[in-house]
Order: structure tokens, then sequence, then C-alpha cells
């Protein structure tokens, strides 16, 4: 175990872990974290998943399997700012962190131990600690020798846990376990493998390489690695993603423009707390729009400078869903941004021939700080009322 230095860290349930924790009444109860009835799961607690919930359900499903649960709308900037608290931690411990998601990353501690004067295994037990003690939250850990085996690890011994898979032990562990543990194998992959009778690791060691590459491309020369527990992918801080979004599913389909307003704003800022958090911007802002025949429109437009600003993304989201009015009603919406950069040069020339973006962008910034320092509803601007 003190060998291992390759680990992937996952806080259990955490936006409903941040809302359990600013609110002790919630403690004994289920509760999601998600939209209306028409929208979906972003997270539950263990006591409703305990009633069968999970991530991505649609939210009708969920309040019929526990009527009784508690429906909190997401605030996503107070799970991004504790979210960065957490990340700060892990920088602490190297600075070879590849964040997932908000909540979760993998490690690599390969080399920190004369640092440190303990290996990774110790090192990530006191991380734990720290997150729980400090900031009120709950995580688990997985430690292995590979990235594929650390996530796999992480899920194993929820909530609160910490679950190693060494060298030694990888090809007994993995034996008889399903195929669906690959991390990153589509459902569509999924499908095929069980179509062909493969439902286990053991199943897919039958396999010969030739044969798999032949009948799964070049997933499946990836198949037949991960059959063996191997991946040689290295924990890269330089990884960034293709883009950052937000998006609503509504209660009843609407046209109304004021309405959509209202949600637009809204989005934009998800979005941008996002890519402030990530030290990320965009080049590109899009919407997408789903009618209710679940045809979804789309529409993209490319900035003259990349930027990060809620109040810009907000502007030229609302642009272009103005292109598409009278052809609701819609069901869904969504914003974001995408051909993703470093924030450092974001917002530099943005509204060259703009009046008053200066401004405004003094203003957002400032915001964000009073917002930082008060909590998210310190400054609420008129437009998100609607």
């Amino acid at each position: 175990m003190f060998d291992l230095s390759i680990a992937h860290i996952d806080c259990d349930a955490f936006y409903a872990s941040v809302e359990k924790r600013d609110n002790p009444t919630l403690i004994d109860k289920p509760i999601i974290v998600g939209g209306g009835r028409r929208g979906v799961v972003a997270t539950a607690c263990y006591i409703a998943r305990a009633h069968g919930i999970h991530s991505a359900m649609p939210m009708f499903k969920a309040l019929k399997l526990c009527p009784d649960a508690i429906v909190i709308k997401p605030r996503m900037q107070v799970y991004a700012s504790e979210a960065k608290k957490i990340r700060n931690l892990m920088f602490e411990l190297t600075p070879a962190v590849q964040p997932l998601s908000l909540d979760e990353a993998f490690l690599d501690l390969t080399g920190t131990e004369r640092l440190h004067g303990a290996p990774p295994a110790i090192k990530l037990a006191q991380l734990v600690r720290k997150i729980h003690d400090e900031l009120g939250l709950v995580a688990s850990i997985g430690l292995s020798h590979n990235k594929f085996l650390a996530k796999v690890a992480s899920d194993f011994d929820k909530p609160h846990g910490f679950f190693v898979i060494g060298k030694e032990e990888t090809a007994d562990f993995l034996r008889d376990k399903p195929t669906r543990l690959m991390w990153g194998v589509g459902e569509a992959t999924q499908r095929t493998l069980e179509a062909a009778g493969v439902q286990t690791f053991s199943d897919l060691l039958r396999w010969e390489q030739k044969d798999l590459v032949t009948r799964f491309g070049s997933v499946g020369l990836r198949l037949w690695y991960l059959a063996r527990g191997e991946d040689p992918r290295k924990v890269d801080p330089r990884t960034q993603r293709k883009s950052i979004s937000n998006e609503i599913t509504f209660n009843h389909d609407t046209d109304n423009l004021e309405v959509l307003d209202g949600h637009l704003w809204r989005l934009a800022e998800k979005v941008a707390d996002r890519a402030k958090f990530h030290d990320l911007a965009g080049r590109v802002v899009f919407i997408k729009l789903k009618r209710s025949n679940h045809k979804s429109l789309t529409r993209q437009i490319t900035l003259s400078g990349a930027t990060q600003l809620a109040d810009r993304i907000y502007r030229q989201a609302r642009a272009l869903l103005v292109q598409l009015e009278g052809k609701g009603p819609y069901r869904l919406l969504g914003c974001g941004l995408s051909d993703l950069c470093s924030a450092h040069d974001a917002d530099v020339c943005d509204g060259f021939f703009e009046t008053n973006s200066n401004k405004r962008k003094d203003l957002e910034r400032a915001t964000d700080q009073i917002r930082a320092k008060f909590g998210s509803n310190a400054v609420i601007k008129g437009r998100a009322l609607r």
C-alpha cells in the first residue's frame, strides 16, 4: 500500500452534503438537489439513494421512489466556493492534480514521500480528515497504481471510504467484476459487450487482442488493456474540459421571452462561476433549446476575445435567443462556453466598441468579491427575479 501513489478523490454526494452541512435540520432527511418535476437529479444524499434515486434520474421518477424527499435548487456558486477550498488542500500535497469535476480529481503523489515525511497513503488519509474537520464535508479515496484502478477503488467503499488496489492483487480483484466498472466505456459499448457474451473481466480476458480490435475498433485495444488492469495514462494537470455549460428543464413549455430571459441570466451566472473556478474562459458562447418533441436547436457565436464574465455571456446568449423568437415553445434551455482557454488574457478587449463595458466588468468583479464574503444571495440582479 505504501508504494502506491495514484489516487482518485471524490466528495460523497457533494451538493447534498453542502446543503446538509449548511442546514443541520436536513441531516436525517432524504434530500435531492436538482430542478423541477421535469428536470433531473443533480445529486441525492445517501438516504435518498437508498430508495433507488441516482444522479441524472428524471425528477418525477425520483419523487415517485421517495415522495417525502426534500428537493433543493442547486447553489452552484456555493458549491464552487467549497470545491475551491478542497482543491487548495489537494495542492498542498502535490501540484499534479487533474480535476474531473467540481468535486473529484486525480492526484499523482509520486516522489512526495520525502517532501512530506510520509507515504501517499498516510497523506491522503490526513487529507480526507482535514476536509471533514475544516469544511464539514466527506470524501472517499481510491488508491492504486494507475488512474483506471484508482477511479474504480474510490467507488468501492462509499461514503467516507479509503479503498486500495495493489499491483499484485489487481488480477484477482478484477477477475469476477462486471465490465460496467470500466470507467469511460460508454453505454453503447457496454451493450455491444453484453451482446457478445462479455459480462465480466474474465470473459474479456478470453479474447485475443486482434479479435477485440476487429470487433470493437480502437476501443477494443483499450478494452484489452483495461481487462488486465493496465492504464498508461498520466495524471495531467493541463488536461482541460472542452466546454462549460448549464441547462434547465421547465415545468411547463414556454416561449415567453421575458421568462426565458430570466432563466438565461441565471444560467450565464452559473457558467461564469464555473469558468472562474477553473480559471478558464471561452471564445464561443452557445445556447441550446429543446422543443416539446425533444428536437434540439443550438446557436453559437464566436467572440472577438475570450470571456468568463456572466454579463458578457448573457448578452451574447440573449442575442442568439432573440434570433429564435417564435420557434418555441421550449421545454429546455441551456447556455455555455466552448473553445476554452486560460483566463489569463480573458476580457481584455471585450467590448472595445461597447459603451460602459469596463464599468460592467468592474461591477461584476466587485460583485464576485461581495458574494465570496457574504454569500451568493448578497447581491442579486433584477433580471434574476424573472
